[in-house]
């Protein structure tokens, strides 16, 4: 196992010290464990460790890991893509929250889901930043549009705008992708009045520039298990 204590705790000084930079609060940053792959062992000692929200890029695979730790305060994010048809089996297997909502036939589906079975999702609108085709999400001008959708919706709790930065080396590359996710969160608060209180962006290799633009959740795996 590799040493998770270890590396946790070199993440959350990383995450302090971007703070400090960006004249931010850090326990105004959750850092979200993205889990897949990894051992049920290497789950419970997170959760040892005090990490409170897990992160899943599959549905089946994710169950599988939420299952091996019953914990009532442990929270599941659904970050990858979610399958329309697979809206059901998330909200039963008790994923809290789904960043990745693209569509409004998928918010239509979770609104009705989430209705039946009596709970409030939380969800996020992703968000393609970057225009890559290789990545889902919406396109940023109908991103006012899809955000009242959603706050109209009864079972539904949108808490904000994810995004996914282009792969590189160079963290700053990722920069703009950032900085245009803020400048969006900001523009359809003020264009919509609906509040959008979270950004979710920044994974491994570049969530240190992800909060020095403003997100408040952080998606990291591989440096976790490094």
């Amino acid at each position: 196992m590799p040493n998770i204590g270890r590396n946790l705790s070199q993440i959350r000084e990383r995450i302090a010290r971007a703070c400090l930079r960006a004249g931010r609060d850090p326990a105004g940053v959750t850092l979200i464990a993205v889990t897949k792959t990894v051992t049920a062992a290497e789950v419970i000692e997170l959760y040892r460790l005090g990490i409170r929200d897990f992160g899943e890029n599959r549905i089946a695979e994710g169950l599988v890991r939420k299952n091996t730790l019953a914990s009532s305060d442990a929270r599941w994010h659904m970050i990858g893509h979610l399958q329309r048809n697979k809206a059901a089996v998330a909200l039963t297997g008790g994923f809290a929250c789904v960043h990745s909502v693209e569509s409004e036939k998928l918010l239509d589906i979770l609104d009705r889901e989430a209705g039946r079975m009596g709970k409030r999702l939380e969800v996020f609108l992703e968000v393609n930043i970057s225009g890559e085709i290789s990545k889902y999400g919406i396109p940023p001008d109908i991103t006012g549009k899809l955000a009242r959708s959603a706050a109209e919706k009864l079972n539904l709790d949108l808490r904000g705008l994810m995004t996914m930065a282009p792969l590189t080396d160079d963290p700053e590359k990722a920069r703009p992708v950032f900085r245009e996710l803020a400048r969006l969160r900001k523009d359809t608060e003020t264009e919509s009045g609906i509040p959008l209180p979270h950004l979710s962006m920044g994974m491994s290799g570049d969530f240190e520039v992800a909060i020095e633009e403003g997100a408040t959740l952080v998606r990291v795996g591989t440096a976790l298990f490094a």
